[in-house]
């Protein structure tokens, strides 16, 4: 016997005239419903939903309608919520029709058995409609990070690294804001790559957030409580570019410091050396640069030792790579060490 057959006749009553007018008010008041059977395919679509079908690359809909729901809605979860039973209740859904607020229902027959699940396209235009809930989120997430961040810097000052409190990420994945699926893949793209030591290879023109990728791809690594640190190539003279990065060995020419300078490798090492503009590096410090990445040790000016580093690169650039290798402007060996994990940043 079934959950409904043992309630009393009135009150099952009102649970179907409940169910129906659910039922009637999100197929009406939604962007669009779709049904499928217990063998996910496609069994039904109301009048709100057709209008997706040609972005979703169909004319007709009895081309839609009997196909696998996965077949012709990119990204959807609809066969999860067959396999194990449990709603998904609110969700973004970016496909080629656009980003999308979604519920998803299972429909279980009287034994409590899954049959089908309704799909509900809440609202469409995800950027616009829930921009003041995601600013808000974003704003909370910054200040929970940046509470976190300051509770390490207390923690790292008193174990004694405070050069690297002051040499932290300033920014997380949830300060990277966009909804649309160009962002959406590339803030998937950079959190795979921050679960790994492999180099990453920044790719976008200039002002699409290169810069706060880096940080949130620092932040989200094991390295997040060592250094961050950035080095704008463009920035510096290309007569100082050496000294920057390697250090000067104390004494090494005449106006030099007596005790030396650290370079930018020395300041980073356990942690992430950010190298914007990559592509502005002179010919001559790649060859140096490419030593120190293969054989992870550098060596000052004016010195003769050779110090073991361990660094994390982030590499970023807005001109065209392999361009550049082709006309023999860049490194190939170099550009191939770099160009391990390559994600591009969307304008």
């Amino acid at each position: 016997m079934s959950k409904t057959d043992a309630l009393p006749r009135d009150a099952q009553s009102i649970l179907e005239l409940a169910a129906r007018s659910m039922f009637d008010l999100f197929a009406s008041a939604s962007e669009g419903m779709m049904l499928v059977d217990r063998a996910g395919k496609v069994v039904w679509i109301n009048d709100q939903y057709r209008r997706f079908l040609p972005a979703l690359g169909f004319e007709r809909e009895e081309d839609f309608v009997g196909q696998p729901v996965a077949a012709v809605v990119q990204n959807t979860q609809m066969h999860q919520v067959l396999r194990t039973g449990k709603p998904i209740l609110i969700d973004l859904l970016s496909n080629r029709a656009g980003t999308f607020v979604v519920s998803r229902i299972p429909l279980r027959d009287d034994s409590g058995g899954v049959i089908g699940v309704l799909g509900i396209v809440l609202f469409d235009h995800a950027e616009t409609t829930l921009q003041p809930l995601m600013d808000k989120f974003t704003r909370l997430a910054r200040e929970l990070d940046e509470a976190r961040q300051t509770h390490a810097a207390l923690r790292r000052e008193l174990a004694g690294q405070k050069g690297v409190a002051g040499r932290r990420s300033k920014y997380t994945f949830a300060s990277f804001i966009g909804a649309s699926e160009p962002a959406v893949e590339v803030k998937r793209q950079a959190r795979r790559a921050a679960q790994s030591n492999s180099p990453v290879l920044l790719l976008g023109e200039t002002g699409t957030g290169k810069e706060l990728l880096a940080h949130a791809i620092h932040a989200a690594s094991s390295r997040v409580d060592k250094a961050f640190v950035s080095v704008n190539i463009a920035a510096v003279p290309d007569t100082l570019l050496e000294a920057e990065f390697f250090g000067v060995a104390p004494g090494a020419f005449t106006g030099a410091n007596r005790t030396g300078r650290e370079g930018k490798f020395k300041i980073a090492d356990g942690g992430t050396l950010f190298l914007d503009e990559i592509g502005d590096m002179p010919a001559a410090l790649q060859a140096k640069l490419l030593r120190a990445l293969q054989e992870g040790e550098i060596e000052p000016l004016g010195s003769n030792q050779l110090i073991a580093i361990d660094v994390r690169i982030i590499a970023a650039t807005s001109r065209d790579l392999s361009a550049m290798v082709r006309e023999g402007r860049f490194r190939e060996d170099l550009y191939y060490r770099l160009n391990v994990l390559p994600v591009r940043v969307p304008r």
